[in-house]
């Protein structure tokens, strides 16, 4: 069976980790960000403002991100940048997604399991 829903169980932790990434590259604002995500995964993942305002949050105040207001077309908007410390997230959090993904996929592949109990 096929899930509707766009935001699984299994996803925990993907947004702080493509949120990172992305912000590694360049400071962003929240919108932006969302339609990022959306774009850098081919439409297969899809955050909404819901998600990702509450995780540049507590990204920022766990020192990760740094936010600037800027004026844009009479607006405020608050870009966000990667800290040091969010460099450093992200690469525990990118090399602890590399061995799940790995492990999953040695299942999935059908590669040998633990020997059964005698």
């Amino acid at each position: 069976m096929v899930s509707s829903r766009s935001n699984p169980a299994f996803m925990t932790g993907v947004p702080e980790m493509l949120i990172l990434r992305l912000l590694a590259d360049r400071e962003m604002y929240g919108y932006e960000l969302v339609q990022a995500i959306e774009v850098a995964t081919g439409e297969a993942i899809k955050l909404g403002e819901g998600v990702v305002y509450p995780v540049l949050h507590a990204l920022e105040e766990s020192g990760c991100l740094r936010s600037r207001r800027k004026l844009v077309s009479g607006r405020t908007r608050v870009y966000y940048s990667v800290t040091t410390a969010g460099k450093r997230r992200l690469a525990s959090v990118t090399r602890d997604w590399a061995r799940i993904t790995r492990a999953v996929s040695q299942v999935l592949e059908g590669a040998s399991h633990a020997p059964a109990a005698v």
